[in-house]
This record gives C-alpha cells, structure tokens and sequence, in this order.
C-alpha cells in the first residue's frame, strides 16, 4: 500500500520578475514502511520535496496523496491538522525549547492533540525510554550532548504515533560517531515497520536507507534500491 502518492507535482516561486522553478514534475510513490532517502546537489529540489511530503508547504500543480487522502489543495488549517496527526518531524537543528525539559519538549505535540496532562506524561516518558533517554526527562536542551538533543527530538517526532517519521539532515550537527549512533535508532524504529523518509546529502547516511531518490534540477535523476543497505553499519564498529 502506498502512503505517500505524488503526480506530476511542481513548485514555482516568483522571485521578482524571475519565476524560480524549484521542482519541476515530480511523480513518485512511497510504500508503508519503506525507508527512502532524498539526496541531490544544494538547489535539486530534494528540501522544497520534504517540505510538500510533510504539508508544510503546497505544490503549485500536480497531486499529492497522502495516506490515502488528497492533501494537494488544502488550506493551512487542513494542512497542519493533517500534519500533527500523520508526521514526525527530525530536524538539524533539533528544534528544542530551550527553557522546557526533554519531557516537555516531547510532550508537546500532544498538547496539540488533545491529551490530558496525565497521558501527556505517560506517553511522552514512554517515548523518551524508548529512545534510551528516561534517565534525561528533567533535563534541559542545554544540560545534553548533541546526540542526546537529538534522541530527544526523535522522541517527540515519534509520541503521536505519525505515518510518517521525515528527517531533514538530521545529522548535520553531530560529529561522525555520535551520527552513525543517531542512524542506527533510525534503523531500529524503521524495523519497528514505521515509514522513515529523510534528506540528506551525506552519502554515508544515505546508505542507511533501503531506496534513494536523487534529484537533480528540480526532477528525479535516479530512484533506486540501495544494494549497500548494511554497509554504513560497519563504519560504528571501526569507530568504537
């Protein structure tokens, strides 16, 4: 069954009097459970295609099915409704709030999604443990590594329980070690059969993955399965 459907999607921005044509005709087809990594040249397209994939943003033609529903026209409202409920978001940056424990910041999306406190807690603990982090639940983004920052932003992304987990360069901001470490709950969580989606432009990351999509110029160059799906796992033993 496919959850993620996109035909034909283009994305115009009007720069002026110049028309910058950040994807040009996009059709592509994501299974459940799948584990893709979009990878191009900085200006190929493959951020402005994370950003439709995760309705932070609308194609200006073409279609895009979303677990079975047309999300192509949708409003803002619509949008980030469907957005809370069907995906997780890891970004580089962490996006952490900086005065809230790792409990709160996992805590908040279901703020957004009508939880009581209680539940709120015993989810948001439950995630963290998950993600090894339990013992970190008082602590503040500043208070933990880079990797631990992460993990706690794994946590949030993964506490509602979304479609989808989407991961924008998600290792950007860690050293090598603690990058492989951050891939490898990946691989665990996407063996948990989630559909894992991410961007990045480090072949080594992108070897995590079981398909990757190259786009170059606002099109798919290539779409193909990894044959080297394991190799990246040899890199943390060499670097224990």
């Amino acid at each position: 069954m496919n959850i993620i459907e996109t035909r034909d999607i283009a994305k115009r921005y009007v720069m002026g009097t110049e028309v910058v044509e950040a994807l040009k005709s996009i059709t592509i087809s994501i299974k459940k459970g799948e584990y893709v990594a979009f990878m191009g040249p900085s200006g190929s397209g493959k951020s402005t295609l994370m950003n439709i994939v995760g309705c932070l943003d609308s194609p200006t033609s073409g279609q895009y099915i979303l677990n079975n529903q047309d999300v192509s026209g949708m409003g803002e409202n619509e949008l980030a409704e469907t957005r809370n409920k069907e995906i997780g978001f890891v970004f580089q940056t962490f996006n952490l709030l900086p005065r809230q424990t790792s409990l709160e910041n996992v805590a908040l999306p279901l703020i957004y999604a009508g939880f009581s406190k209680a539940d709120r807690t015993e989810k948001a603990m439950m995630a963290l443990k998950n993600v090894g982090l339990e013992n970190r639940a008082g602590h503040r983004p500043n208070e933990l590594s880079g990797g631990q920052r992460q993990r706690v932003a794994v946590a949030r992304a993964l506490v509602n329980d979304p479609s989808i987990l989407l991961a924008d360069e998600p290792t950007g901001n860690l050293d090598s070690k603690t990058s492989y470490e951050i891939m490898d709950l990946f691989d665990q969580i996407h063996s948990k059969g989630n559909t894992v989606i991410m961007v990045t432009h480090e072949e080594d990351i992108a070897e995590y993955a079981h398909r990757i999509v190259r786009l170059r110029d606002g099109l798919v160059e290539t779409d193909l399965l990894n044959p080297n799906i394991r190799k990246a796992k040899a890199l943390i033993q060499s670097l224990d």
